[in-house]
C-alpha cells in the first residue's frame, strides 16, 4: 500500500500546512485533467434525438456525478484513513478509460461513457479533503484545494485546446490525451499527500476529531440543525447550478460574445480568480473562533452574490466589457461555493463540537447542488427553451442572487440563535 511505504512528514504546523495546501491544490488539479477537457469542444452541429449532443454529453457526466454525490454521503462520512492513495488512482484510471471507450465508439452511443466518467471522479473530492480537514490549518489548506478547481478547470480547458489547435487532436480524442497529459503527475502527488500526518492533539483540542460517521450518527446531526442545513443546501444548489454553467458552457458563452479559438481565454479568467479566493478564504486560518469565522463565511457568501449579481447587471447594460463580466461573475459565484468545499462546513462541526467529519456535509449539499444542475440542463434543452447561454445564465444569475441573500441572512441568524440555545 502506497501509505505504508511513505514515512509522515515532520515539522511545526506552517510547514504542514504549506506542505499540504501546495500538495493538494496540485492533486486535485491533476485528477481535474481526467473530467473537463471535452468541453473546450463545442461539438457544433451535433444533435441526439432534436437535442444538442454536447448538453446530453454534460447531463450524462453530471448525473454520474450526482449519483456518485448521493452515494458519497455515506461512503465518504464512513471513510477510513488507510487505502486512500489506491482509491484515488483506482477512480481515475476507471475515468481514464471511459475516455477511451468515448473515443472509440461512435455518437451517440458513447454518451454513456460521460457517466462512467462521471460516477468515480465524483467520490474524489471528498477523499482529497479527507487527508486535511480537522487542522487548525485547514482554512488555508482547504483555500488551496477549493480553488484548484477554478484553477484547473480553465487550465485543463486550456490543455485541451492546445492539443485541437497545435496537434489537431479531434474533440473525440482530446479527453483522452488531456489525461495522459495529468496520469504521471498525478501519481506523484498522490504519493506526497500520503505524507501528510494526522492532525495532532492541538489540532482536535481547536477544530474537534474528525471521526467516521455511521448512519445513527448522520441521522442525529440532520436532525439536531435541519432547518439551516435546508437553507444551506438551497444556497448551494444555486451556486452549483450557475458554476456548472459557466463551467461547462464557457466555450459556447465565450463564442456568442464573439471570441473564437482563443482556449487561453479560460486560464486568463481563472487564474486571478484562483489567487482572489486563495488570498481571500485563506487567510480565515487567523480567526481563531471558530464562530466568527462561520459568520465571516456567511457574509464572505453574501458578498459574493453581490458581486455576481450587481456585475451581470452592469454586463446586461454595456457597462462591463465580456471579459471583466465573465472574470467578477465567476469571482461572485465561486465566493459563494467554494467556502462549502472548505471552510463553512469545517468551522461548522468546530462551532458546534459535533463529531464527525466535513466530508459527509459537503457530499450532502453537492447531491442537491447536482439535481438543481441537471434540472436547469433538462430544462432548457427538454421543454425547448429559446434563450442563447449569455441571456439564459445572465438573467437567471440576477434573480437567484438576490434570493440567494435571503438565505444566507436566514443561515446566518438560524445558526447563531442555535449556538446561544446550546450555550443557554
Amino acid at each position: 500500500m502506497i501509505s505504508q511505504t511513505l514515512k509522515p512528514i515532520k515539522g511545526n504546523q506552517i510547514k504542514i500546512s504549506v506542505y499540504a495546501a501546495i500538495v493538494v491544490f496540485l492533486a486535485y488539479t491533476m485528477i481535474f485533467g481526467f473530467r473537463k477537457s471535452f468541453t473546450v469542444a463545442t461539438f457544433d452541429g451535433l444533435e441526439v434525438w432534436g437535442y444538442s449532443y454536447k448538453t446530453i454529453l454534460v447531463i450524462a457526466q453530471v448525473l454520474g456525478y450526482m449519483l456518485a454525490k448521493f452515494y458519497g454521503i455515506k461512503y465518504i462520512a464512513e471513510l477510513k484513513r488507510s487505502g486512500r492513495g489506491i482509491i484515488i488512482l483506482s477512480m481515475a484510471g476507471i475515468a481514464w478509460l471511459s475516455w477511451l471507450g468515448f473515443a472509440l465508439v461512435p455518437a451517440p452511443y458513447n454518451i454513456i461513457f460521460l457517466f462512467i466518467n462521471g460516477f468515480p471522479l465524483g467520490m474524489l473530492w471528498g477523499v482529497v479533503f479527507s487527508y486535511v480537514e480537522g487542522r487548525r490549518g485547514t482554512d488555508f489548506i482547504g483555500a488551496a484545494l477549493a480553488v484548484s478547481f477554478i484553477f484547473a478547470s480553465g487550465f485543463v480547458r486550456t490543455a485541451g485546446g492546445w492539443l485541437m489547435l497545435e496537434f489537431g487532436v479531434s474533440e473525440f480524442w482530446v479527453p483522452f490525451f488531456t489525461a495522459f497529459l495529468f496520469a504521471g503527475p498525478l501519481l506523484v502527488f498522490v504519493a506526497l499527500m500520503e505524507k501528510i500526518p494526522a492532525p495532532d492533539t492541538k489540532d482536535e483540542l481547536a477544530r474537534m476529531k474528525r471521526t467516521s460517521m455511521d448512519k445513527n450518527d448522520r441521522k442525529k446531526f440532520i436532525k439536531q440543525f435541519l432547518p439551516g442545513l435546508i437553507a444551506c443546501i438551497l444556497i448551494y444548489v444555486f451556486a452549483t447550478i450557475f458554476r456548472d454553467i459557466r463551467d461547462n458552457f464557457g466555450a459556447e458563452m465565450w463564442k456568442e460574445m464573439g471570441y473564437f479559438n482563443q482556449p487561453a481565454l479560460f486560464s486568463k479568467t481563472e487564474t486571478p480568480i484562483s489567487i482572489a479566493i486563495l488570498i481571500l478564504i485563506g487567510s480565515m486560518v487567523m480567526i481563531k473562533n471558530s464562530y466568527k469565522a462561520f459568520m465571516y463565511a456567511h457574509l464572505f457568501i453574501a458578498i459574493g452574490f453581490i458581486v455576481a449579481g450587481l456585475s451581470t447587471f452592469l454586463f446586461l447594460r454595456s457597462f462591463l466589457e465580456p471579459i471583466f463580466w465573465m472574470t467578477l461573475v465567476g469571482l461572485g459565484l465561486y465566493m459563494v461555493y467554494i467556502p462549502f468545499n472548505s471552510v463553512f462546513f469545517e468551522r461548522f462541526i468546530a462551532t458546534f463540537k459535533f463529531t464527525g467529519n466535513v466530508g459527509f456535509l459537503i457530499y450532502l449539499a453537492d447531491s442537491f447542488g447536482y439535481i438543481g444542475s441537471i434540472g436547469v440542463l433538462f430544462s432548457k434543452e427538454i421543454f425547448k427553451i429559446q434563450l442563447s447561454w449569455i441571456n439564459f445564465f445572465s438573467n437567471s444569475v440576477i434573480a437567484l442572487s438576490i434570493v440567494g441573500l435571503i438565505l444566507t441572512a436566514f443561515s446566518a441568524w438560524y445558526f447563531t440563535r442555535k449556538l446561544n440555545k446550546i450555550k443557554a
